[in-house]
């Protein structure tokens, strides 16, 4: 999720304006009322340096192995608790959620990677096809990752005969813990961050991309995108999928967990794009909202961003998912 090489440059270039008409904006723009400053926090926990080799543990990599692994311990307690799933047995052995973990990691860092190569940086990657599997440079997308996790548990259960909506049921309770510590470190990092504004819980994130706020002054405070979804993807999504499987028997209608997934992640995606600063790659003196689908022409367009393109469908198959799902069980134990 982090930028590739050359992506701070093509975020300078977008913004289209000299050091002079930077300055004249600033002095002309919104006054920042209230701001909260950036915690002095690196994205390192801690770094050890043998010979000339230095190894560090990062935010970002505590973040993918803590939400894997929680999520592994999620779906054992799934598996041992046959009476959610209303069928004479889970869909799995308890044992079996370590098996398919392999198959998800897999699935999360190709399908991460290749996502972010073809959605967001196709011409950069194009043109440097070696740096395509560097993914410690940074440059991962969710729904990339997303279709990878989807095409290992469609593997790993068409190997092992086992019932692929229900396995999926289960792994859609297990995501949200991930999304919430991804996006976490996400604002550690100090990437991914909103659009500039003078509301009291913006952030002064560092650096000088995250300073460059034509039409506000310095400091530029920026709204903390990441703790959005980190709210409503991570706890809202999480807590409303808890509640339907402990306390409504969720389970019992094969399917349902995954549309709730879907759909929940796609509204708030859709919802926190609003917010998030536009991709610099999209970004243009016309296009300052880094639409990709657009109507209308000028500055004040209206239209979609990637992450909005992306999202949409997510959540129209997520609502179409849990009608079939519902309609299905119905007409079963009708």
């Amino acid at each position: 999720m982090a930028r590739c090489p050359g992506a701070d440059k093509a975020a300078v270039d977008s913004g289209g304006a000299s050091g002079k008409e930077r300055d004249r904006g600033a002095r002309q723009g919104h006054e920042m009322q209230a701001a909260i400053p950036f915690p002095n926090i690196g994205p390192e926990i801690f770094s050890i340096d043998i010979g000339p080799f230095a190894f560090a543990l990062r935010w970002y990599a505590l973040a993918y192995i803590v939400g894997l692994l929680a999520g592994w311990r999620i779906m054992v307690r799934l598996m041992k608790r046959p009476a959610l799933w209303g069928a004479p047995a889970a869909p799995m052995r308890p044992t079996q959620p370590e098996e398919l973990l392999t198959w998800v990691i897999l699935g999360v860092v190709l399908g991460g990677r290749l996502g972010f190569v073809v959605f967001y940086q196709p011409g950069y990657y194009l043109a440097n096809p070696l740096e395509i599997p560097m993914i410690w440079q940074g440059g991962m997308a969710f729904h990339g990752g997303a279709l990878g996790v989807v095409l290992a548990v469609l593997g790993y259960c068409w190997r092992n005969g086992l019932p692929a909506m229900r396995v999926g049921d289960a792994i859609a309770v297990a995501t949200p813990p991930g999304l919430l510590l991804g996006r976490l470190a996400n604002f550690v990092n100090g990437e991914l961050w909103g659009r500039p504004t003078d509301m009291p819980w913006g952030v002064i994130f560092p650096g000088e991309r995250a300073q460059f706020c034509p039409g506000f002054t310095a400091p530029c405070a920026r709204h903390p995108s990441q703790l959005y979804e980190a709210g409503l993807e991570g706890l809202v999504l999480g807590a409303l999928m808890v509640w339907m499987v402990w306390r409504r028997g969720a389970l019992r209608v094969p399917g349902q967990m995954i549309g709730v997934f879907l759909a929940g992640y796609g509204a708030a995606r859709t919802f926190v794009e609003g917010f998030r600063q536009a991709d610099a790659q999209f970004t243009t003196p016309d296009n300052p909202w880094g639409h990709v689908i657009r109507f209308g022409a000028g500055p004040d367009a209206w239209g979609l961003t990637m992450g909005q393109v992306l999202s949409l469908p997510m959540l129209v198959a997520g609502l179409a998912i849990i009608l079939v799902a519902r309609r299905r069980h119905a007409a079963e134990d009708g």
